[in-house]
């Protein structure tokens, strides 16, 4: 009896320590996951829409002050030479997303509200990668990069989207501002619904009895001037027609304040474990709809105030950050979809009441154009304490960041045109991309070192509508932009030898077909 009871008290310790054991090792196995996903950095995209170069006071501009965005640039990477793959909206968040060059898509222009999802499902993606490490993926904001597979039902989920592409949360827009349907779309189903006024939308013809810019131009709040003379939603005229979706119809002066919530709440509740979030903000895209708060504040009408909110936001953004404590464990990646539009669809005194600002930074042409305006934008990287204060002309592209972010997150990506320039970004080194082919409306260029070559296009050069140069010109241009910022000396004619060189640059890596199914492109 005794030595029975002895035994099963040495078979219960056994399974106490046994337990205990395996507790122990769950826990440290817990504190190693715990410690690994901290050692990963969050990620954090803050992407402006139609921003330009010259349109920061840390990037040059002296009539308007961006304190917050300066505050980046100032303690962190400010590239000189940044660049969006593309002078247009749509390709260029195609390329940042993907990795891959917008041109090789011959879908990736501006896009119409109702058109399919531009990215495959099947095809890498920068939320897809960081996934695979670990990550919470999330967008808020912009997305205009189509929706569905081209006939959509609004009042059902809406599919393939941002989620089918890799990421796990997506609150949206699903085209632009002034573009229909004008609701938020949260995981593919629209915000605030009501089911007994189903949205209805179509880019061609307009829904009987509903009024329009042309129909009923009393209706209006902001004039247009091109373009947008379509439905009316809160006295603004839009791209497109659109019936229906009352209830679910966004507030366009709170549109600012709304993504910045759906942000902050965001960071707030996904704070333990690496999220990446690609804030894709709405200014200074037309309609340009500041907050009351801001009206007034910049002495240059609605686009410069959109800038001044826009800054706002960035530094309530960035005060959350702090406030969570993630600052230190934080990158943060700022830039610009495209370059800048003064008029760009509404009469909003942008062109008046400009003074001495100038949204190029001194570089020609602009938002559509070939010319540096276009693709070279403002781009920071800023991590506090892992990154020191430096400015870098080292040529780098947003494309660039799904191989740059791979490499920072403990694996590689060569799947795509991404390069990585993960030291560049970080400010070790100033060694950027040697050769980089830049996109406007279908026609192609190369930057390459200090020289851009931009083929011979035919076309006009300056469009009246939004007056901006576009670069269409029937001879090849050959510019030093190291020395030549402004790209008025062509140098085709006199330097022979350089134009040769790049020309075979470019076609190696364009290819020769680079002008087939080049159009022109009207613009809005």
């Amino acid at each position: 009896m005794k030595i029975n009871f002895l035994r099963k008290i040495s078979s219960l310790l056994v399974l106490i320590v046994t337990i205990l054991s395996l507790v122990s090792c769950k826990e440290k196995a817990k504190e190693i996951e715990t410690a690994t996903t901290q050692a990963k950095p969050n990620i954090v995209i803050i992407y402006l829409d139609d921003l330009g170069y010259g349109d920061l006071s840390s990037f040059g501009a002296t009539e308007i002050q961006t304190p917050n965005i300066d505050a980046l640039a100032n303690e962190g990477v400010k590239f000189t030479n940044g660049y969006a793959t593309s002078a247009t909206c749509t390709p260029s968040r195609y390329g940042l997303l993907t990795g891959v060059y917008p041109w090789r898509n011959k879908d990736a222009k501006i896009l119409p509200g109702t058109a399919p999802l531009l990215i495959s499902t099947e095809q890498q993606t920068l939320p897809k990668m960081l996934k695979k490490q670990g990550y919470q993926t999330a967008v808020v904001g912009k997305w205009h990069l189509g929706l569905g597979t081209g006939v959509v039902n609004w009042n059902n989920r809406v599919s393939p989207g941002p989620n089918e592409v890799g990421f796990d949360s997506a609150y949206i827009m699903a085209a632009t501002q002034d573009r229909v349907p004008t609701v938020y779309i949260d995981n593919g189903n629209v915000v605030g619904l009501d089911k007994e006024d189903p949205i209805q939308v179509d880019y061609k013809n307009n829904f009987e009895g509903e009024p329009t810019a042309i129909t009923n131009p009393e209706m209006l709040k902001m004039k247009w001037h091109h373009g947008h003379n379509n439905s009316i939603v809160n006295g603004i005229p839009r791209i497109g027609f659109m019936k229906g979706g009352e209830a679910a119809k966004w507030s366009d002066i709170d549109m600012a304040d709304h993504f910045l919530e759906k942000a902050q709440e965001y960071v707030k509740t996904h704070k333990d474990k690496p999220f990446f979030l690609y804030y894709a903000m709405q200014q200074p895209h037309v309609p340009r709809t500041p907050n009351p708060r801001f009206v007034g504040k910049s002495g240059m009408g609605p686009r410069g105030d959109v800038i001044l909110e826009a800054d706002w936001c960035i530094g309530e953004f960035m005060k959350t950050l702090e406030d969570e404590g993630l600052l230190e464990n934080t990158l943060v990646v700022f830039s610009s979809d495209n370059g800048p539009v003064l008029n760009d669809g509404y009469f909003d005194d942008a062109v008046e009441k400009l003074g001495n600002h100038d949204p190029k930074g001194g570089f020609r042409g602009g938002k559509y154009s070939i010319f540096e305006a276009g693709t070279r934008v403002p781009l920071i990287t800023y991590w506090k304490g892992k990154i020191e204060p430096t400015v870098s002309d080292a040529i780098v592209c947003q494309m660039d960041l799904l191989a740059s972010l791979a490499t920072l997150t403990g694996t590689t990506e060569a799947s795509t045109d991404s390069k990585d320039l993960l030291k560049t970004f970080l400010g070790k080194t100033d060694k950027g991309r040697d050769n980089l082919i830049i996109e406007a409306t279908g026609k192609t260029a190369l930057r390459s070192g200090d020289w851009v070559y931009i083929p011979g296009y035919k076309g006009k050069n300056y469009r009246e509508k939004v007056g901006i140069e576009v670069g269409n010109f029937p001879y090849e241009q050959l510019y030093n932009v190291k020395e030549d910022k402004g790209q008025q000396n062509n140098l085709a004619e006199s330097n022979p030898e350089k134009l040769s060189e790049l020309k075979n640059i470019f076609e190696k890596l364009r290819g020769k077909d680079y002008k087939i199914g080049v159009k022109e492109v009207q613009f809005r």
